[in-house]
């Protein structure tokens, strides 16, 4: 059996979402026959548990979580939060957007590690690129950036290219022991290093 079209996957889907939480769903979009729907983020993992469940959309595999930062826009939220879910047994893929603003206490969303296990990585790996907090996760800690690091590397207002490289060495290494007042070089091209 061939996926249903988009707009009629997005009907079904939005209907199941609704029977969760009425005032959940935003918007339904659809275009190049991709499913979008925008919703709260309040009830996310009830509403993930209820497509993942129901016999209509069957969305047993969660394939990324990611974000996308709306800062050149002015939007605010600033961020979305973004699931995309795959049914192996009727082949749709569906979109969620969940709004998340960037103010402090409000930069969070609901974990869904209890629903997947493989979301631990991709809900850290986007805590650690844009500073989203997922709420009950088991482990909510940088997973690329070392943990000093400062700042989120994918927010469209990290500084581009402008971040000093530093040293990293074994004390066999031929320069260790560099003076502390070393000014770091900043790395323009792979040539410079």
């Amino acid at each position: 059996m061939p996926p249903l079209a988009a707009d009629e996957f997005l009907a079904i889907a939005a209907e199941v979402i609704r029977g969760t939480d009425l005032a959940a769903v935003h918007e339904c979009l659809s275009a190049y026959n991709e499913a979008t729907i925008v919703l709260e983020k309040a009830n996310i993992v009830e509403i993930i548990r209820r497509l993942k469940a129901d016999d209509r959309t069957r969305l047993n595999a969660l394939v990324d979580i990611n974000a996308i930062d709306w800062f050149e826009s002015g939007r605010e939220p600033r961020f979305d939060v973004v699931y995309h879910l795959y049914s192996y047994k009727t082949f749709d893929r569906l979109r969620l957007r969940c709004p998340v603003s960037e103010q402090s206490g409000q930069n969070n969303i609901d974990s869904i590690c209890e629903l997947w296990s493989g979301a631990n990585f991709m809900e850290r790996e986007t805590f650690d690129m844009f500073g989203i907090v997922f709420n009950n996760h088991p482990d909510m800690r940088r997973i690329i950036m070392p943990d000093n690091w400062e700042g989120h590397p994918l927010r469209k207002d990290f500084p581009l290219g402008g971040s000093e490289s530093f040293y990293y060495k074994q004390d066999t290494h031929e320069y260790a022991g560099e003076p502390n007042d070393l000014v770091p070089r900043i790395r323009v091209q792979e040539s410079d290093v």
